[in-house]
């Protein structure tokens, strides 16, 4: 029996969503990260950009963190990804950038995500945290 399509467009998200919440809890490097993404085709990479963006969404970045998380990036702050995070509101079109932005999207995304998740462990997730993205165990880096 052969994997569906269904299962593996879940298994990618399933990995996608470990791959980030490694790098934003510090158990995989923003550059191990990005050897990842660049890895992925091009419709894999702009599916991430979306659920990274998702992943924003809910942790209701401000512009202060967009800021903070470009300056995390490694990124200009003059490049296409962050000028839209740092917008107010931001804007969320990562996926619809060239080719050629999408590493610096993840970059920034990425960043910008572990700036807002890691301030709102801090408030709203505060002591007992029930969210299973938050409890990764710890592991040796992967690449």
């Amino acid at each position: 029996m052969t994997k569906t399509s269904s299962d593996d467009d879940r298994a990618f998200r399933r990995e996608t969503e470990r791959v980030v919440n490694e790098i934003v809890q510090g158990l995989r490097t923003l550059d191990a990260g990005v050897g990842w993404f660049s890895s992925l085709a091009p419709t894999r990479q702009q599916e991430v950009l979306q659920e990274v963006a998702g992943y924003a969404m809910q942790a209701h970045i401000t512009a202060a963190d967009g800021c903070a998380g470009v300056a995390r990036s490694g990124v200009k702050p003059t490049a296409n990804p962050s000028v839209m995070i740092c917008m107010d509101p931001p804007r969320y079109g990562f996926a619809g950038l060239p080719a050629a932005e999408h590493v610096k999207a993840f970059r920034v995304l990425v960043s910008v995500f572990a700036v807002a998740d890691t301030r709102r462990r801090g408030t709203c997730c505060q002591g007992a945290c029930g969210h299973s993205w938050h409890n990764l165990p710890a592991a040796t880096e992967q690449p």
